[in-house]
């Protein structure tokens, strides 16, 4: 398997963020979109609370805003540092709100515990890519 760092290395044109952040922030996004994924799957699975109904339609978004992040920044060379910072802004924002809302689950289902503290991980490393990106 190529590894992120590697591949990015390997690219002639240089992002507005350092290898070694836009890597981390692209691993870290990958690891979030398989748990929301999952635990959207799982909450389907169960539908024995109503409640989770919110939590699924949050976690897809989240899905589809990491999904869509990952592809920008890993293609991020000569990349307009606006956009980039609007999709980091974006993907921030849907990572807490699916934090949130499976936060409120995590005690009663390990997927909710485990797409929790990805959807966090996930926001913090937007952030801190946030904060490289703004210098």
């Amino acid at each position: 398997m190529l590894q992120t760092r590697e591949l990015l290395d390997s690219l002639s044109a240089k992002a507005p963020l350092s290898g070694e952040t836009l890597a981390f922030t692209i691993d870290v996004l990958s690891v979030c979109e398989e748990a929301v994924t999952a635990c959207a799957a799982g909450m389907t699975a169960e539908h024995s609370n109503p409640s989770m109904a919110s939590a699924i339609t949050l976690d897809l978004d989240c899905g589809d805003v990491v999904l869509a992040t990952r592809r920008v920044l890993t293609g991020a060379t000569g990349t307009d540092a606006g956009l980039l910072a609007a999709q980091l802004e974006a993907c921030m924002i849907a990572c807490q709100l699916s934090h949130d809302a499976c936060g409120l689950h995590a005690a009663h289902h390990e997927h909710c515990r485990l797409c929790a503290e990805a959807t966090q991980q996930a926001a913090d490393a937007c952030r801190t890519a946030l904060a490289g990106l703004r210098g």
